[in-house]
């Protein structure tokens, strides 16, 4: 892509996703995710009904009389962007592509968590880690990831999410909120590199997928690529029964990520790339926010 077209692309993205994060994000961004660890403020008096947890002993002693440890909520959080840039991302039947819905949710969030004074880093994977942008704040820096996705060559065409799962656990050691973006089309394992992730870090998976991918046509014999692996094979549409067998497979691999997603706890939303992903976001920070 050449450079005056990469910067116009990266325009229209920040113009859009900025103003959606100026007006409707970011406050219900705040609400659902601001900062959950809680820092030490000050020490004083008990007073009935503070939780006996936050008793001071060593203060306790020093006076004979008990003090409680005050806690601050730390506004300030380090958000990260896990993003699949696997091949099967530059699919798109309709309106965009994958890669292209992706760029704009990074850039929705991205924007939305430098207004909450947050750090942004990105984890670009594929089959391995593609690159590692660190935390840091400011637009330049959103500007910086944007252009990265849209720009983005990976070199290896294959889906390892744990890999990706694995580089977050170990690289940043303080909790954050990470935002797992992926169409979630692989067929290795990655539940206990999830779990693992999910229990040092507040995980949300966002997982983006194409009508087309669901709902194929009936239009008689096609040639069929994975773009990943690069095999191809001849498939009959218009046979009742591989499109009753494939509509099982689809149905069953939704079912086990969802339950998946559900047995460790880990928010989720499914957003198509021929629909507004407003609505999906909006539900999912109400989700959260409702809990907190």
């Amino acid at each position: 892509m050449e450079s005056t077209e990469i910067f116009k692309k990266v325009r229209k993205i920040e113009i859009k996703t900025r103003g959606l994060s100026n007006h409707i994000f970011s406050g219900q961004y705040h609400s659902a995710f601001k900062g959950r660890g809680m820092t030490f403020s000050e020490v004083r008096e008990y007073e009935y009904g503070d939780d006996i947890r936050n008793i001071d002993w060593n203060v306790t002693a020093r006076f004979n009389k008990p003090f409680v440890k005050i806690f601050e909520e730390e506004r300030e959080m380090t958000v990260m962007l896990l993003i699949d840039v696997s091949a099967s991302n530059d699919f798109g039947s309709r309106q965009q592509s994958k890669r292209d819905l992706t760029a704009e949710l990074a850039a929705v969030l991205a924007f939305s968590a430098i207004q909450n004074n947050d750090k942004v880093g990105v984890i670009f994977f594929s089959s391995k880690i593609e690159k590692f942008i660190p935390p840091k704040k400011g637009s330049t820096h959103i500007l910086r990831i944007i252009r990265e996705i849209v720009d983005f060559k990976p070199e290896e065409n294959g889906t390892d999410i744990g890999e990706g799962l694995r580089f977050l656990t170990s690289a940043i050691k303080r909790r954050t909120t990470a935002f797992l973006i992926s169409d979630f089309m692989t067929a290795k394992d990655f539940e206990q590199e999830l779990r693992i992730a999910a229990n040092k870090h507040d995980l949300v998976a966002l997982r983006i997928t194409d009508r087309r991918e669901m709902e194929i046509p009936k239009v008689g014999l096609v040639k069929f690529k994975d773009a990943e692996t690069g095999r191809e094979k001849w498939v009959d549409t218009s046979s009742r029964a591989w499109h009753d067998a494939y509509l099982q497979m689809i149905q069953r691999e939704s079912l086990a990520l969802n339950r998946l997603f559900t047995m460790q706890g880990i928010d989720n939303t499914l957003i198509y790339t021929d629909e507004d992903y407003v609505k999906p976001l909006m539900q999912l920070f109400k989700k959260r926010e409702s809990r907190r």
